[in-house]
């Protein structure tokens, strides 16, 4: 075990010892299920208050970092992440950051497209049927004209979501949830005014049928289309925004 038990200032203590424990799990210093020091070891190391090790704690597992185990043989140990745990926090982290910082639309349209479309190679080499299924069913659910425009723009996320999984690669999808489940519904409800479902179920069906026919040059093809459409419905946006700001 190798923590970083240097003096710490007064001000901010428990965030201090907190980013301590945290340096040394990132470095591999601190390993899966390693157990840690109990509150009185820790504070004793520190020189500080259990209750200021105890807030320190809490921010370690508020990001997942520790798990607590009461009984015998309990304790406080270090927790291996799970992919639905690092992706349910990098979807609230990148949807926060797009809401509070006001990041242009095409911006967040340009992000979208090019990482996407990195995803394609893959996607057409390695793309299963459940997968390509899944982007199917949310095809034939979009062709409803019952369905409400929230509606609409979650199946259009899912859609996307099975086009990446395609690629069948973990890091790869991490690192996509930001760009499709946390861009794509701002992106969903700055156009879903304008757009035309039929343009954009159609083209989803050529991307869909591109893919399981592993044809990547045509899915290249049709995604561009669907970036130059959000293109256009951007610049129709931002002129319909202009008209009525000079009103």
């Amino acid at each position: 075990m190798a923590i970083n038990y240097a003096p710490i200032n007064k001000d901010g203590m428990s965030k201090q010892i907190a980013d301590a424990i945290r340096t040394a799990i990132i470095s591999g210093q601190l390993v899966v299920d390693e157990r840690l020091p109990s509150e009185n070891e820790l504070a004793k190391r520190y020189g500080v208050s259990r209750p200021t090790v105890r807030e320190a704690l809490k921010r370690l597992a508020a990001q997942n970092l520790i798990r607590s185990r009461r009984g015998s043989g309990g304790g406080i140990f270090i927790n291996r992440l799970s992919w639905s745990e690092a992706h349910d926090s990098l979807f609230t982290t990148a949807t926060l950051l797009l809401g509070m910082n006001e990041i242009p639309f095409e911006t967040v349209a340009e992000a979208r497209y090019t990482l996407e479309m990195a995803c394609l190679p893959l996607a057409c080499k390695r793309g299963d049927d459940v997968q390509i299924s899944t982007m199917y069913s949310e095809i034939e659910r979009q062709k409803d004209s019952s369905l409400s425009d929230e509606e609409f723009c979650a199946s259009d996320v899912r859609f996307h979501r099975a086009l990446v999984e395609c690629a069948c690669n973990p890091v790869l999808s991490f690192q996509m949830v930001g760009v499709v489940e946390a861009v794509q519904p701002l992106m969903n409800m700055v156009t879903y005014k304008l757009r035309e479902r039929t343009c954009i179920s159609e083209l989803h069906t050529e991307l869909a049928d591109a893919i399981a026919a592993r044809n990547l040059a045509q899915a290249r093809i049709t995604l561009k289309l669907l970036a130059e459409y959000t293109n256009e419905l951007t610049t129709l946006i931002r002129k319909e925004n202009k008209h009525h700001k000079t009103q």
